[in-house]
């Protein structure tokens, strides 16, 4: 069994409730709330331990908000390395109107992270033991932190052996792809950006990831597609796996157990068709929860036996 690193830069404590009716300038009667841990990395922690995997989730950690991270971390058994950093952990906020089943995110910035504390991530990261054979990249940055700070990362994890998972966004995402990354999760818009294009459509997304697999950016790239599912696409292989129709309640951290899903694959020497497909089942999968809950292991094996069982049919 392959061993794995999440890494978060920007984490979180997600604070979620529910009103009837979001109504301006009125005093609104809530629910009691709910804490749980966020952030991309710690979320694919989180959906690989549904799965029976174990992985430590590595991220900065700040003030009382990072005191409850690791408290909510510990009590889901996530194996945590913080690192201390002086300001104080972001917390995000989400109400859902029981009325009409909206959802309202109000996401934080973060604290910033001094260029000194970033020396002592990257050390930190570099020295850890036993060193993780895959490591998940994971989520925003927060203020203070360049995105080059992540190409110096990717650069500095592959001299180590690892294999990079990147599911991030804007110039971030550049600065990793810059430097090759194993396995690159951009939906159409993050991956015309990549290759210079303004928009892609389903039929043009094959020629785009294969553009990168041949520059030696990535060696997979699934194209997230949302309600139609994901796009597989190595240097031999492309296949489509369309998302099975479920009732959905929320789309928070959908992405993230795509992430988780299809990281159990690989971590278990499973195909590349089965690890999109699993990516696929848990991200569905986590659309059937309201809130910030992720997915249930038994709907996200549900919809992967489904997916398996059809895929000759698609």
């Amino acid at each position: 069994m392959k061993t794995i690193l999440t890494v978060t830069l920007n984490p979180t404590v997600d604070k979620s409730t529910s009103i009837d009716k979001l109504v301006p300038e009125k005093k609104l009667r809530c629910e009691q709330p709910k804490f749980e841990p966020g952030g991309g990395g710690v979320n694919v922690s989180r959906g690989l331990s549904r799965l029976g995997l174990n992985s430590r989730a590595f991220f900065p950690s700040g003030g009382r908000t990072g005191r409850l991270l690791q408290e909510l971390l510990e009590k889901e058994r996530i194996s945590a390395v913080p690192i201390e950093v002086k300001g104080e952990t972001r917390e995000n906020f989400i109400v859902v109107e029981t009325g009409t089943n909206q959802q309202f995110r109000f996401g934080m910035p973060g604290s910033g992270i001094s260029i000194e504390e970033q020396d002592a991530i990257m050390k930190a990261l570099l020295e850890l033991s036993p060193f993780p054979d895959f490591v998940i990249v994971s989520g925003s940055l927060p203020p203070g932190i360049d995105p080059s700070f992540l190409g110096q990362m990717v650069r500095q994890l592959k001299v180590k052996g690892a294999r990079i998972v990147a599911d991030t966004s804007g110039e971030a995402l550049e600065r990793m792809v810059e430097e090759g990354v194993f396995l690159l999760k951009p939906n159409l818009g993050e991956l015309a950006k990549l290759v210079g294009k303004e928009s892609l459509d389903n039929d043009s997304a094959d020629e785009a990831a294969q553009e990168l697999i041949q520059q030696g950016k990535t060696e997979l790239i699934v194209v997230s597609l949302g309600p139609q599912g994901a796009y597989l696409v190595t240097k031999d292989i492309t296949e489509h796996v369309p998302a099975p129709t479920v009732k959905k309640l929320s789309t928070v951290g959908a992405g993230d157990s795509m992430v988780a899903g299809m990281v159990s694959v690989l971590a278990r020497d499973g195909s590349y068709s089965e690890m999109v497909r699993m990516g696929v089942a848990c991200g569905s999968a986590a659309t059937m929860n309201s809130g910030t809950q992720l997915f249930k292991k038994e709907d996200a094996y549900r919809l992967f036996e489904f997916l398996s069982r059809n895929s000759q049919s698609f």
